[in-house]
């Protein structure tokens, strides 16, 4: 079949090449995945309305030897992320321009309604990646986003411990409510509504401020160190998945390995015996069915940062405990610490 056309809202979109193998392993096809996001569509759109939103495409799908492109060489692999709207794109697709810390800006693909999410879809995006940011103030983040990572010899079991005994009475404590997810692999985001006051450096900030908290409580268990080899066996909170540019997969995105994971909401009463391997392009579409959008309160209040802020201003002041590094695609930024790896910097 060489292409059909669904009905999507007030939309038409075409599917090309429906039974191309998408995830041979799993035995589904690019009808499959496209499939699946009108499956969810309220959470998905939830999770993306209006938001600025790279697209991870594997137009050849997620097969044996497919590698995926560095973000500065898009046509070295057989995926790459897409930060410009594609060419060709319908009217009816919407974008937001938004600034990299290099200074150079792009206008991104900002969905408003399903039919875009089926369109991307059908160009072989597996995983939408939006920025905490609406199109209507794209320099003032309305997410916190609290992303845990363990490390080696650490497992989804411990990033479990970490959420239920640090993440939780800290959010409690601060007066917030948090919306837990799987990551699509063995780690778990945590979102939390922010009022739309604060630049990407504050929030990154107030995050930092949150994981220094969380180390102070579970010291044996987890890490804000930005150099792998300090971490140890711990899990790691990534204070930078706040700053500019720096996204993470969305609620109910698929994951690009071989089994077609999904990222997906979680009920902090069902993390204990949650296993992210159940959660699948096949098994989500009935949990969906079943349980709705575990993530759709998640606009119902935003919260202020003034706290965490506080917490920092405590941090640096008291303990002496300053900002840390950036990632490495970004200028060198005030008050940031040298960004070389201890052990070179020992070396001289």
């Amino acid at each position: 079949m060489a292409f059909l056309e669904l009905p999507v809202g007030d939309r038409i979109v075409k599917v090309t090449n429906p039974d191309k193998p998408y995830f041979p392993e799993a035995g589904l096809s690019k009808l499959d995945l496209v499939s699946y996001y009108l499956s969810v569509g309220d959470g998905i759109l939830r999770a993306l309305r209006d938001r600025p939103t790279t697209l991870e495409r594997w137009p050849g799908g997620v097969v044996e030897g497919a590698v995926m492109s560095t973000r500065a060489d898009p046509s070295g692999g057989d995926a790459f992320y897409q930060k410009r709207i594609p060419r060709g794109a319908p009217a009816y697709v919407e974008t937001a321009r938004i600034d990299f810390p290099s200074g150079r800006s792009a206008d991104e693909v900002c969905p408003t309604e399903l039919a875009v999410v089926a369109w991307a879809a059908n160009l072989g995006t597996i995983t939408f990646h939006p920025w905490p940011v609406r199109a209507a103030d794209v320099d003032h983040p309305d997410e916190l986003r609290i992303d845990l990572d363990p490390q080696p010899g650490r497992d989804f079991a411990d990033t479990v411990r970490v959420a239920r005994e640090a993440v939780l009475p800290l959010l409690d404590e601060l007066g917030m409510t948090g919306f837990p997810k799987t990551s699509g692999g063995r780690g778990l985001h945590i979102y939390v509504r922010i009022e739309p006051r604060w630049t990407f450096t504050e929030v990154r900030r107030a995050a930092l401020a949150f994981g220094r908290e969380l180390e102070r409580r579970m010291p044996e268990l987890v890490t804000t160190k930005w150099w792998k080899e300090e971490r140890g066996e711990t899990v790691f909170v990534d204070y930078n998945q706040n700053a500019r540019d720096r996204t993470i997969a969305s609620a109910y995105s698929v994951r690009a390995h071989p089994h077609a994971p999904v990222s997906a909401p979680l009920t902090w009463a069902e993390l204990d015996t949650a296993d992210p391997r159940d959660f699948t392009v096949k098994t989500m579409p009935g949990r969906f069915f079943e349980l709705g959008d575990l993530h759709a309160g998640i606009d119902d209040a935003a919260f202020s940062l003034e706290t965490l802020l506080d917490m920092a201003d405590r941090d640096e002041e008291d303990l002496g405990l300053g900002d840390m590094p950036y990632p490495p695609n970004y200028p060198k930024m005030p008050g940031e610490p040298k960004r070389v790896q201890p052990s070179k910097a020992k070396d001289g």
